[in-house]
């Protein structure tokens, strides 16, 4: 199953909820929403690798394609900020060494190490994610996460909805709701899932 490569979307997708993941990778269903379609023009501008530009002394790599061969994953950033730094890592094409802020998903590709940050465009507001700190339960969960995830994928299962899942702001609740509980007790159905995340 190893072989099975991954791609860091199915992994957060995966993570949301997969039940949800399972829906959309299994038997191959979408729905958005409001929230869908604000991320998507939210990311409108990281989506593109013709934007690349210079911030506040940085370059800013959009859309960088990136893969751990270990792993077997693979997938696309949203950027990658470089800072000049002199025992950084070289990079292909450009004269300096460079410190690497890689924003949304870290990857081994540059073979160095590196920051990783998520950016909430709404408040434009950074949280530091601590890596370093945590990187070998990390690298446990991830691999767990890919084991059930290629397993699911092999026997082509859909994952059941878990225990306190917040389903309120999911694009999924018209597909994946009715299929489980019928029409008729979805909200109560939805309540019941919120009052075991308060407990």
């Amino acid at each position: 199953m190893e072989d099975i490569s991954v791609s860091i979307r199915n992994i957060q997708h995966y993570l949301y909820c997969p039940h949800r993941w399972g829906l959309i990778n299994i038997e191959c269903s979408w729905a958005e929403n409001y929230f869908v379609t604000k991320g998507n023009i939210i990311h409108e501008r990281v989506h593109n690798p013709d934007n690349s530009y210079v911030s506040r002394n940085k370059k800013v790599i959009t859309s960088v394609s990136v893969y751990n061969d270990a792993l077997g994953i693979y997938g696309i950033t949203d950027c990658i900020e470089l800072s000049k730094f002199r025992s950084g890592v070289k990079i292909q094409n450009l004269p300096e060494c460079y410190k690497l802020t890689i924003v949304e998903y870290v990857d081994s590709i540059f073979h160095c190490d590196s920051e990783g940050v998520l950016y909430y465009s709404d408040e434009k507001k950074r949280i530091k994610l601590p890596f370093h700190e945590k990187y070998e339960a990390y690298l446990r969960e991830l691999k767990k996460v890919l084991e059930e995830i290629r397993d699911y994928t092999v026997r082509g299962e859909i994952p059941p909805i878990r225990r306190n899942q917040k389903c309120s702001g999911c694009s999924f609740q018209d597909l994946c709701i009715p299929k489980i509980v019928g029409h008729k007790k979805r909200d109560s159905f939805l309540k019941m899932l919120e009052q075991e995340d308060r407990v």
